[in-house]
């Protein structure tokens, strides 16, 4: 049984999907910390701070803090936007331009039919076996 869980832990995979944790943990308090000190301050320049949580409802005693939901789906829509415009947009055009085909000149040779040599473009007949070329 050791011998199977020391294989099922050294597989790729697993280890792959750990490394993988981590750095999104790291991740993850990188983009927390630029949203708490750079964005959410600059949109509460602009616009006021906005604060929910004093919102809220009673039926029977019971109160509904709805004002928290509202700031924590404003908190998710903000990191959904730093992450989309800072860190997934980059990427996709980083990748887009390096799928990119070099453009190429256009050929400057062609193949003779008959004996398979190259010859200039322009050539009409080939200067290897004097063939007709079209």
């Amino acid at each position: 049984m050791l011998k199977e869980f020391k294989e099922f832990v050294m597989r790729g995979n697993v280890v792959d999907l750990a490394v993988a944790v981590v750095v999104g943990a790291s991740f993850s308090a990188i983009v927390t910390a630029f949203v708490k000190d750079l964005v959410t301050p600059l949109i509460a320049a602009i616009g006021g701070q906005p604060d929910f949580s004093g919102l809220k409802f009673t039926i029977n005693n019971s109160r509904f803090l709805y004002g928290d939901l509202i700031n924590t789906i404003v908190s998710f829509l903000i990191v959904a936007s730093v992450i989309f415009f800072f860190v997934v947009k980059p990427i996709n055009t980083l990748i887009e331009r390096s799928k990119r085909k070099k453009t190429t000149d256009d050929p400057t040779t062609k193949k003779c039919p008959a004996c398979l040599s190259e010859v200039n473009i322009k050539a009409t007949r080939c200067a290897f076996c004097t063939s007709t070329i079209k």
